[in-house]
């Protein structure tokens, strides 16, 4: 399945409409291209971003049906219909108003890179590596294999350490797409879990505290360092992944 058939059919497949054979075809080929891996996620992180605060899926009030019965039961049927249009106008124009700001608060909200959407890009990005067994690009231990494989495949060199030491050995790196961008994705173990570090220049100087999160059974960290963002993700346990995010900061 090539780039334009994916992207065609990303919307059927995010509300799992697709029958079983298009859906692998398409995790196969979201796997092996990284410019439609990033179409997904942006995909995936807007119809979030709209389901949480759009309000168009809510019921409508009770009282607004009981006003309707209401008004049914007590007043004679007229052929004329103008004044009960005229009556339920400000409803209606109140009605599309929210609408249009709920819309828009939606999208705006989706078109900022925040933190949250970040780390729903992440847990996208590093889930489907971990489902579609495309952990790494390129499987290594070796620092100074990953760091220059990685190196020429991007527009910055990210840092890669060797945390063995520190209880974290490099399994390997692969790329991704984050924040509308290309990103490194470094591979880290601990004992028998996997830790994906995604990788990042930072448009804005200066660094920024760690910062951590729980959600969909993941435990998240990131921070900015040296120009850099770093966002570590695992379902290790929160204290080992802080333990993980110091000693890479330490070593880079």
């Amino acid at each position: 399945m090539d780039c334009t058939e994916t992207q065609r059919r990303l919307h059927p497949y995010l509300d799992q409409e697709l029958d079983r054979p298009s859906a692998l075809a398409i995790d196969q080929h979201l796997a092996s291209c990284p410019r439609c891996k990033g179409v997904f996620a942006t995909q995936s992180a807007l119809r979030s971003g709209i389901r949480r605060h759009a309000d168009y899926h809510h019921g409508a009030p009770r009282e607004l049906a009981q006003r309707i019965r209401a008004r049914l039961g007590t007043e004679p049927k007229r052929r004329w219909q103008w004044p009960l249009i005229g009556h339920w106008l400000p409803m209606g124009a109140a009605a599309a108003a929210a609408a249009v700001i709920s819309w828009t608060a939606a999208i705006q909200y989706a078109s900022r890179p925040s933190d949250e959407m970040l780390a729903e890009q992440v847990i996208a990005g590093h889930a489907r590596a971990m489902v579609t067994s495309h952990l790494m690009e390129v499987a290594s231990s070796d620092q100074h294999t990953v760091k220059p494989w990685l190196s020429s495949k991007l527009d910055f060199s990210p840092p890669v350490p060797d945390l063995a030491s520190a209880g974290f050995p490099l399994a390997g790196g692969r790329l991704d797409y984050v924040d509308k961008r290309p990103v490194a994705t470094l591979v880290y173990r601990a004992r028998q879990h996997v830790i994906d570090l995604f990788v990042w220049p930072e448009a804005k100087p200066g660094d920024a505290r760690t910062q951590a999160l729980s959600k969909q059974g993941y435990n998240v960290v990131w921070w900015k360092q040296g120009g850099m963002n770093y966002w570590a993700i695992s379902d290790v346990n929160a204290a080992d992944l802080r333990t993980f995010s110091e000693a890479y900061a330490n070593a880079r």
